[in-house]
């Protein structure tokens, strides 16, 4: 199986010297991320996340199927990732490595398993039909940093995604275009995020934030912590290597906090850009109107 190429002895030196100094190779601080940007694509629930060369493509989509026999009033919602070779070498189709299982496990109980998203309104018909809710999510360019990154761009497209309009009249279901009604939104209580620490040092005594490629492959040990801007956590991963003082994570716990809100911050905006560029003369006040009458 390929992998990624190893740093050198002199570039483990050099980088693990330059922290121990409080300093990184792109002179970003220790606890600052690199440039985010978010694009949203011309189609509801497209979005690209950008943090420094990493890049990530989420796409939703939703159709009409029979629910779980075990929770016959809720939808389904399901979150796929795929890391193709474009984007890192060391990465095979077809073949997951334990980065991607990592990466699907983490998202899938941040944004899955904390109820962010509201399935029991994704019930059509008990037991008969619902909403299936798919999050694809694609790794364009690999450069450090895919949990942070990945998460953002699900949280984004679940809730820049509309699902189109329905109607009950006796036993028969209507789907309208969205030419008939305006598409609607998903029913969203909160938004988590995920926030990846890294540990340098013989101890772990030295942290810092959006690690690159090479910062990652340098690093003794890691820990994500996913929130809510509330500072409501929804899991703490510490997945093996080096143990860290208890201090450190409640630290790390504190600081996640903050940066969450700036995450939540720059979302809500960017949401809100978006919608203002799609709303031309107020055609979507209007179309409201229209699926309220």
């Amino acid at each position: 199986m390929p992998r990624e190429a190893e740093p050198s002895l002199n570039e483990k030196a050099f980088v693990v010297e330059a922290l121990k100094k409080d300093h990184r190779l792109d002179g970003r601080g220790l606890d600052q991320y690199r440039p985010l940007d978010l694009k949203f694509g011309d189609q509801y629930g497209v979005t690209e996340i950008t943090l420094g060369k990493t890049r990530i493509l989420a796409k939703v989509s939703a159709e009409v199927t029979v629910p779980y026999a075990d929770r016959p009033f809720e939808g389904i919602f399901t979150i796929t990732t795929e890391l193709s070779p474009m984007a890192s070498p060391a990465f095979e189709v077809n073949r997951p490595t334990e980065s991607e299982v990592l990466l699907s496990r983490l998202i899938e109980k941040t944004v899955r398993r904390s109820n962010a998203l509201d399935t029991e309104s994704l019930c059509l018909v008990a037991g008969q039909k619902c909403w299936s809710i798919r999050v694809d999510l694609h790794v364009l360019s690999h450069d450090g940093n895919l949990i942070d990154a990945s998460c953002l761009a699900v949280v984004a497209a679940l809730r820049h995604f509309r699902k189109p309009d329905t109607s009950m009249e006796g036993e028969t279901l209507t789907v309208y275009t969205p030419a008939e009604r305006e598409p609607v939104p998903l029913s969203w209580l909160h938004s988590p995020f995920c926030i990846t620490f890294s540990f340098y040092g013989e101890e772990g005594e030295i942290t810092l934030l959006d690690a690159t490629l090479l910062e990652e492959q340098l690093r003794v040990s890691s820990c994500t912590i996913s929130l809510n801007k509330h500072g409501e956590i929804c899991q703490v991963a510490k997945l093996g290597g080096t143990p860290v003082e208890a201090v450190s994570l409640l630290q790390c716990a504190n600081l996640a906090v903050q940066q969450v809100k700036v995450f939540s911050t720059f979302l809500d905006q960017k949401l809100a850009e978006d919608s203002k560029h799609r709303d031309r003369g107020g055609l979507l006040a209007e179309l409201s109107a229209e699926n309220a009458r």
